[in-house]
């Protein structure tokens, strides 16, 4: 049997009592099209000097894949708070730092 824990409050789930629901976020690097119709005149290697500069800058986010998928499991009760607010804005992280 397959377990599920929600990947919010990490409570078990079980299946067969209660739905469980998946949560997939999706990042992807934007980037502007191209008109079809446009003249295309740019400097491309000009582009690319630009790109290795800002990526001398920026080192680590040159590395880091353009695109990533995320899946989190939830419980009914966690879904409901997430459709509330997706992006977690104004809410505080409970670290679990002791009191030391």
């Amino acid at each position: 049997m397959i377990r599920y824990v929600c990947d919010m409050c990490k409570r078990e789930i079980d299946p067969i009592r209660e739905t469980h629901y998946q949560v997939k976020i999706e990042i992807a690097a934007a980037f502007d099209p191209v008109e079809e119709g446009e003249p295309d005149d740019r400097d491309h290697l000009e582009e690319i000097h630009d790109l290795l500069e800002r990526f001398d800058v920026q080192n680590e986010e040159a590395f880091e894949p353009a695109h990533v998928v995320l899946t989190f499991d939830l419980c009914s009760k966690c879904r409901r708070s997430f459709l509330r607010n997706p992006l977690g804005r104004g809410t505080v992280r409970v670290l679990g730092m002791s009191d030391n």
